[in-house]
């Protein structure tokens, strides 16, 4: 009996890509006739006609399957349920906008058939803008220099995955789940896959500040203790200094009692740079008690409207 490979593609308005997308992996796949596969579209909320499209083409095409999100339950959480309903002996995760190449799905199988339960796509350049592309690499190298475990750089998750690591995935309570993260806690050994990624041809990018801070944060909260030894040194640096300062001004004070004047000046510098750095160190706090409080809301990852062809 063949054994199957679950494909599981995300998507949020992306009606000029998917009929390619899905058809790119019908080709592809037929280059590894000894697998059957499903192909996974897990859609969050499209409103572009997205999921009219989907439906259309899941009536005569039976490995794809579709689930459709109440609402837009964003890139992090969406596509980790999508593997989570996977039924395959190895499952893959891509990109629907072919910024990760179809032809990386031959790949990925040709590395697990070797053995690897986890092998990731690496960007190792790319067509984006150099900025966006040099901030992205200083944040995955300054992250995996701050991780308590040894994170992969220039991977983005997408790659394929050991049914044994689904599982695994399965027993863990995460409401919010890093997946670079996630993998980094039980593997070391993981093997990659290099590729350049090219521009979208079709539609908007979904990633804007908010979402790559999103990632960037939960990746830095959820697999990092520095964050917390940092505030500890800075407030231990700090007192230091203002003890310092203060004894200093009393000293000058008591030998320079006539015709030393502090001023308001210094006050105001010190009292506002003090508030800055506390602000600051609040605000990290905050993203840590965020993390908690999605802990113990205990709410599930989505929320389904409908799904197809998931008869069996």
């Amino acid at each position: 009996m063949k054994k199957l490979i679950s494909i599981v593609t995300p998507t949020y308005n992306e009606k000029d890509n998917v009929r390619n997308l899905i058809e790119h992996i019908k080709i592809e796949m037929k280059k590894n006739p000894k697998y059957n596969y499903e192909h996974i579209v897990i859609d969050n909320n499209s409103n572009d006609g997205t999921q009219n499209i989907l439906k259309n083409i899941a009536k005569s095409n039976k490995k794809l399957k579709l689930i459709f999100n109440t609402k837009n339950f964003g890139h992090i959480r969406s596509p980790f349920y999508g593997m989570l309903q996977s039924k395959g002996d190895a499952v893959i995760m891509m990109s629907s906008d072919f910024q990760d190449p179809i032809n990386l799905i031959s790949k990925y199988i040709k590395v697990w058939e070797k053995g690897k339960k986890i092998v990731l796509g690496q960007k190792l350049t790319s067509d984006e803008f150099f900025l966006k592309n040099w901030l992205r690499k200083l944040f995955y190298y300054s992250l995996k220099k701050i991780a308590k475990t040894n994170l992969s750089t220039n991977t983005t998750g997408a790659g394929i995955y050991d049914r044994s690591v689904i599982n695994i995935f399965k027993k863990l309570n995460e409401p919010y789940p890093y997946i670079r993260g996630l993998i980094s806690e039980f593997y070391e050994d993981l093997e990659y896959v290099d590729f350049h990624q090219p521009l979208r041809k079709y539609g908007k990018t979904k990633n804007n500040f908010y979402t790559l801070y999103d990632i960037g944060i939960l990746g830095v909260i959820k697999h990092s203790t520095f964050p917390l030894r940092i505030i500890v040194f800075i407030g231990f640096i700090s007192s230091l200094l203002s003890l310092f300062i203060g004894f200093a001004y009393l000293l000058y004070k008591l030998f320079y009692w006539s015709s030393f004047e502090v001023g308001v000046g210094p006050i105001i510098i010190g009292m506002f740079f003090l508030f800055s750095i506390t602000i600051f160190l609040l605000g990290i706090i905050g993203e840590y008690i965020l993390v908690i409080l999605n802990y113990t809301q205990n709410l599930p990852l989505i929320i389904e409207k409908e799904r197809i062809n998931f008869d069996d």
